[in-house]
């Protein structure tokens, strides 16, 4: 019986496998060397491995879960790949219809106009850029800039170009601005969405992150510690003061 104390413990120690393990964890009970027929079965079952152990624990507070979560936006996404294809139809447009009017239109709006198309065509790069890393690879700055750069600067310069009408808009060019507008518009409302997802997965791992840290942290410490505190609450912390010394003669306070 002295040889059985040691499996009890561990089996006590390591608790219960988990319901999907059950066949890995057993092991019969014939085969335990140094134990009899008669003993073995009377023994609880042995602990499962670690590696076992760790994956119920992962399963049971749902970090594996979080982990592998895509919090990429699948419409965000076509309508960037849309938009990649028609900025060039765009932009022909455009230049175009600057060209056949550009005789009639005041000098300011010459101006204007030419500064807005090359403006435009810098920005909307840029943008297309950051939308695809920021949504692709679940960056959060690179999709900041680029709902930044949408809301702030392209839309607003759109619907200038749209409902000016001092610009002597053509039909065409009123087409491919409010396509150009819905896109935007979308893909505005689209990347607040991403980036709030985004966002809340990020908190979630820090949180995960530091409870792993309290659970790599060992126990004893923490004990210690409070140990430490309840015996001697000065010396607690890094700038500790010691006990100020007591100037009272008790000798003298006792006789008198």
């Amino acid at each position: 019986m002295g040889a059985a104390e040691p499996v009890l413990g561990v089996g006590a120690a390591c608790g219960a496998p988990p319901p999907g393990a059950a066949d890995t964890c057993q092991q019969p009970a014939a085969s335990r060397s140094g134990v009899g027929p008669q003993l073995a079965g009377s023994l609880p079952e042995p602990c499962c491995p670690a590696g076992l152990s760790a994956a119920w624990r992962s399963q049971s507070t749902g970090r594996g879960s979080t982990h592998n979560e895509i919090v990429s936006s699948l419409p965000l996404q076509m309508s960037l790949y849309f938009n990649l294809y028609f900025f060039p139809f765009w932009w022909v447009s455009s230049v175009v219809m600057l060209q056949l009017k550009y005789p009639v239109l005041p000098d300011y709006y010459k101006f204007i106009l030419v500064t807005v198309i090359v403006l435009v065509s810098l920005i909307e790069a840029i943008r297309l850029y950051l939308g695809y890393m920021g949504n692709l690879q679940e960056k959060v700055p690179e999709l900041a800039g680029f709902w930044l750069l949408s809301l702030l600067l392209q839309l607003p310069i759109i619907l200038f170009l749209l409902f000016n009408d001092g610009l002597k808009i053509q039909p065409l060019e009123r087409a491919v601005h409010i396509i150009f507008a819905l896109f935007l518009t979308f893909q505005v409302i689209a990347a607040f969405l991403a980036l709030k997802r985004m966002v809340n997965q990020l908190a979630v791992h820090f949180s995960l992150k530091e409870f792993d840290q309290l659970d790599d942290h060992p126990r004893s410490d923490y004990l210690a510690w409070e140990k430490k505190r309840v015996q001697a609450p000065w010396r607690v912390g890094q700038n500790f003061e010691e006990a100020p010394p007591s100037n009272i003669d008790w000798e003298s306070a006792l006789r008198a």
